[in-house]
């Protein structure tokens, strides 16, 4: 289970909200930048338009004089975001992403104070609540994380003090009051910033649990709980795609079904935890004598599948009975040396015509009983009706 389940150490750093594994913070960004590109150009948008609607208070606050100034500072700072919705249609805005849209919120911010500058003194509580409206538009709306916000609305709130403070001597009592409004905006739009975040943020890991819960329980119903094979819900499932991929690729295709012999005396002498012990080490040796894409299956009781997908020629299918019944002849830990284990293989090949996956299974199933019926510990392939014991070929007789 996660960190926040098991009550280990917290998942999320307090300030910067960042998760403190690297590769949950990679896999959280690469999921959440969908989301981000398209807020970050909603936001450019709405931004732009908003910048250019407070440029109609310059006819009434704004002497003519200052009035091609002003809008030289209007629109070098609308020619960052202009560009950046360019920059956000290639690689290049994904690896950067936060930094491009800091870089929009920096050329406003500077904009703003460029513009107020050179508006009259008693013109300005016109102006300075655009400093308001982008201390919101930073924490909530273009989709900055917030300890990056709060660094540019800090930067903001300082360089409008260096400015109008000291640089313009702004009365005092003006001046304090827009830092009342601005500070209080940066309250509010960054404790409304840091909950969004912190929520999504542990809404993520709380999506991520439930899914890994979610492929726990999947996987636990499609396989056995002792050996940790697939069940036959998922062989069949895999039998149905070789199906599928035979008849599309007409690529030979074997199963087969093995089934124990000794194992209910091994059982019955030394007891259910040596049995299953015994399972266990079959399910190991099954495993290590397929490839990768075949799949070995528990059944039932002491009865195993094995599909061996995509063989190259019937040989491929001898060659893989004998290895499972060399493998499984070897002796077993626990086991005492009187007790041996031996296996009855039943193969069944297809494409063939008429074929589902039950029928696969059955035919399978049949092969191994008639090695069951003869002397066991070999193996006999239902397409020819043809056996083979531990020892070497020989036509069935029965």
């Amino acid at each position: 289970m996660s960190a926040i389940t098991q009550g280990a150490s917290p998942p999320l750093r307090r300030f910067s909200l960042r998760f403190c594994d690297p590769q949950r913070e990679h896999a959280y960004r690469q999921e959440t930048f969908p989301r981000t590109l398209i807020q970050g150009r909603a936001a450019m948008l709405v931004g732009m338009l908003v910048y250019l609607l407070c440029g109609l208070l310059d006819i009434w606050y704004v002497p003519p004089e200052a009035r091609w100034s002003v809008w030289q500072s209007r629109l070098t700072a609308l020619m960052v975001p202009s560009l950046l919705l360019v920059v956000s249609f290639t690689p290049a805005f994904q690896r950067l992403a936060q930094w491009w849209l800091l870089a929009v919120c920096v050329a406003a911010g500077f904009g703003l104070i460029a513009i107020q500058s050179q508006v009259p003194l008693e013109n300005t509580p016109y102006y300075y609540p655009a400093m308001v409206m982008l201390t919101f538009y930073t924490y909530n709306f273009i989709g900055v994380r917030f300890p990056y916000a709060l660094g540019i609305d800090a930067l903001l709130l300082a360089s409008y003090n260096l400015v109008f403070g000291v640089l313009l001597d702004y009365p005092a009592h003006i001046l304090f009051s827009h830092n009342v409004f601005i500070v209080s905006a940066n309250l509010i739009g960054g404790a409304t910033g840091y909950l969004t975040e912190r929520q999504g943020r542990q809404l993520y890991l709380r999506e991520k649990e439930l899914e890994e819960e979610r492929r726990f329980h999947r996987e636990r119903s499609l396989h056995d709980p002792l050996t940790g094979l697939p069940n036959r819900e998922l062989l069949y499932d895999r039998i149905e795609q070789a199906l599928v991929a035979s008849q599309r690729h007409r690529k030979l295709q074997g199963g087969l079904f093995i089934d124990l012999d000794g194992f209910k005396q091994i059982n019955d002498r030394l007891g259910h935890r040596t049995g299953d012990k015994l399972l266990e080490q079959v399910a190991r040796r099954l495993s290590a004598s397929v490839r990768k894409t075949d799949t070995v299956a528990r059944i039932g009781g002491d009865e195993f599948f094995v599909l061996a997908r995509d063989l190259d020629a019937e040989q491929d299918i001898h060659r893989l009975a004998s290895k499972l019944l060399e493998n499984l002849s070897l002796p077993l830990a626990d086991v005492p040396e009187p007790f041996t284990l031996r296996a009855s293989i039943g193969v069944c090949l297809f494409p063939y015509p008429g074929m589902s996956v039950d029928d696969i299974v059955h035919r399978a199933d049949m092969a191994m009983y008639r090695v069951k019926s003869a002397e066991k510990n070999g193996y006999c392939l239902a397409k020819y009706e043809a056996c083979q014991s531990g020892a070497g070929f020989r036509p069935d007789t029965a």
